[in-house]
């Protein structure tokens, strides 16, 4: 009896030390288990540091894609594609008459292109509305929204090329050599200082 309780405390024992050998194990390598299982972010370029304020969903990747090679409507009806201002810095807005926050943004998109009238920026607000009223009321409105002019894309395409692959408001910012260095997706004040500093930054850049 004397040795049947002693093997069964023997065992007892075992198990337990068994046990926080276990979970020191298990603590020792939770970090690395952890640090696996987490996907590494993106790479951000130097831009990120503009990510902040009402910018604080910036994007600002490090591969630097260039602007896709699409063909969108000026005001009479002409083409225009984004390679029509090589040399400037490009701020693109992809709004409609549907989205509340679109218009909402769109005084201080106005604001952002009355400040930087005299440099080599261009704010182009591209509507998306798909219907001949819709873009008719997008005239009447982007008309009390000086200087801004009026493109669109009635096939409702483009904002699926574009890194924001469908969201609205959209906005693009390309560099003086027609590349994306930057996309936002919903409403921003594009007059706010953290804005205007991303501008200045593009802008000090070499054009090649």
């Amino acid at each position: 009896m004397k040795g049947s309780k002693a093997a069964g405390i023997a065992i007892a024992g075992a198990l337990v030390i068994g046990m926080i050998v276990g979970a020191g194990l298990l603590y020792a390598n939770r970090d690395a288990f952890f640090k696996a299982a987490t996907p590494e972010p993106a790479a951000k370029s130097a831009l990120a540091r503009f990510a902040t304020g009402s910018l604080t969903r910036l994007e600002t990747p490090e591969a630097i894609p260039m602007a896709p090679a699409y063909v969108f409507k000026t005001r009479d009806g002409a083409n225009a594609t984004f390679a029509d201002f090589r040399g400037k810095v490009v701020v693109v807005n992809l709004w409609a008459m549907w989205c509340a926050p679109c218009r909402t943004e769109m005084p201080t998109l106005a604001r952002l292109s009355e400040a930087y009238a005299s440099r080599d920026l261009v704010v182009l607000p591209i509507n998306v509305d798909a219907t001949a009223d819709g873009l008719a009321d997008a005239r009447s409105f982007i008309d009390v929204h000086e200087p801004l002019p009026l493109y669109s894309d009635m096939k409702f395409q483009l904002p699926f090329e574009l890194p924001g692959e469908g969201k609205m408001p959209q906005t693009v910012i390309l560099d003086r050599q027609g590349r994306i260095r930057a996309h936002f997706s919903g409403e921003a004040d594009w007059a706010s200082p953290e804005a205007r500093a991303l501008m200045d930054a593009l802008l000090a850049e070499p054009a090649s």
